[in-house]
């Protein structure tokens, strides 16, 4: 073999071969974006519930705007894709993300609650494009050998993002709130102010939470300008077939729509855990901002056990391994129902060391065995499913507005719905380890 030969062939073994590796390098960087999204405004809720003095289930309301948003835009996304090209999808997709986090500012400025949610509805028009586009754009950089490899690279950066944006939430948000100053018997005093009081704190905390939002917009739209005037890879995506015949294929594969309906019931579950593990420390007289270092502990125990789950699964069947995930996210849960106090807080944190393997495994199980068209559609479906996290923190929201239920706190009663995620997700771990892949 020619020394040319040999050259071209260990390029073309490299995970990111030499000519992809600035915009692997751009399109890697878009990774971190929406996971500072995601973790800088799951806090909102309880902020929002606090300065605009609303109920539990209307600040859940945070949490179906931005993640409706994803419902709505992930199939356009996929579209746009089709016919044009990865880059243009991931250009418009940040020129959403900007937008969004731009209208933030007259948000603040109008101290309109329904204005905030405007903004996080267009902006997650923006992460639902990113997210559809960016993950097939990275397996397009390369070698099929090394797509799996290069692709779990670019996500191991979306994690970096997540503790960045609860970083945020927590040092220079929630700590900053003069809505959650507490007296010396740990009471928030906010609604015993008068109007006027109310009124200047209000405009105070609406700044607070504005400014890390038209920050990121500015670095999204500088991330906007560099990958515009770069020649990025006009890669397309290599659908041949018509949409409506590869929806009604997968509409009829029984793995892939339990799989959507596991991940709707996973990432409500998540965002559930995540969001209203502030509510229920509250209840026991922690701060908002102390509740928040409390989430970012889970994050990391998420962070450890993806890795540890990511080595196990070389020799786990992946559907076990799911079911036996999610029987401990079930026995967890039941502590964070039953046992009051601080014992329930750390069930509930250690929740996050089964929730980590199961977005992507379920992710991996509903495509695999999928030919290329029927992939790359069915994966905006499933970007389609994180709608969970729109629809089931309203309805928790709900139960803890009740005040008690059964003689129980409904701080605690309300993790009933995340109890009947994990067992829905056990379920589909079940039937993909005897029937699916049998």
């Amino acid at each position: 073999m020619s020394t040319k030969s040999k050259v071209a062939k260990n390029n073309n073994n490299r995970v990111v071969p030499k000519k992809y590796l600035i915009p692997f390098i751009l399109i890697t960087l878009l990774f971190p974006l929406w996971g500072f999204a995601n973790d800088i405004t799951n806090p909102l809720v309880a902020a929002f519930r606090t300065v605009m003095e609303i109920t539990n289930v209307k600040a859940a309301m945070v949490q179906f705007a931005f993640y409706g948003g994803y419902a709505t835009m992930a199939i356009p996304a996929a579209l746009v894709v089709k016919k044009y090209s990865y880059k243009r999808g991931v250009l418009l997709g940040l020129a959403l993300y900007a937008t969004g986090a731009f209208l933030f500012y007259p948000a603040a400025r109008y101290e309109l609650f329904g204005f905030f949610l405007v903004s996080l509805y267009v902006l997650t028009f923006g992460l639902a494009f990113l997210e559809t586009t960016a993950n097939p754009y990275i397996l397009s950089m390369g070698s099929a050998e090394t797509a799996t490899r290069r692709l779990n690279l670019a996500q191991s950066f979306n994690p970096m993002g997540s503790l960045a944006g609860m970083f945020v939430a927590s040092k220079f948000i929630l700590s900053a709130l003069q809505s959650d100053e507490r007296d010396e018997a740990g009471n928030l005093f906010f609604s015993s102010l008068s109007a006027a009081e109310k009124s200047s704190i209000k405009t105070h905390d609406l700044m607070i939470i504005r400014d890390p939002y038209v920050l990121l917009g500015l670095i999204v739209l500088v991330m906007f300008i560099i990958i515009a005037v770069y020649n990025m890879p006009q890669n397309k995506s290599k659908i041949t077939s018509k949409a409506s015949d590869i929806f009604k294929r997968l509409i009829k594969n029984s793995k892939y729509r339990e799989g959507v309906v596991a991940q709707v019931f996973y990432v409500g579950a998540q965002i559930m855990c995540w969001t209203f593990i502030i509510h229920y420390a509250e209840n026991l007289g922690l701060t908002k901002a102390t509740a928040q270092n409390y989430n970012i502990v889970a994050m990391f125990l998420f962070l450890t056990s993806r890795f540890i789950s990511t080595f196990l699964l070389k020799y786990v069947n992946s559907g076990k391994l799911l079911m036996i995930f999610a029987i401990g996210g079930v026995t967890t849960i039941l502590g964070v129902i039953f046992i009051q106090g601080m014992a329930g807080l750390y069930c509930l944190i250690a929740t996050s060391v089964f929730m980590s393997l199961m977005f992507p495994t379920i992710y991996g199980i509903s495509l695999r065995g999928l030919e290329d068209d029927d992939a790359k559609l069915g994966a905006a479906g499933l970007v389609m499913a994180i709608v969970g996290g729109a629809l089931m923190p309203p309805l928790q929201g709900a139960i803890i507005d009740l005040g008690t239920v059964f003689s129980m706190p409904a701080e605690n009663v309300s993790f009933v719905l995340p109890l009947i995620s994990f067992i829905v997700i056990a379920t589909f771990g079940l039937r993909t380890f005897k029937y699916h892949l049998a």
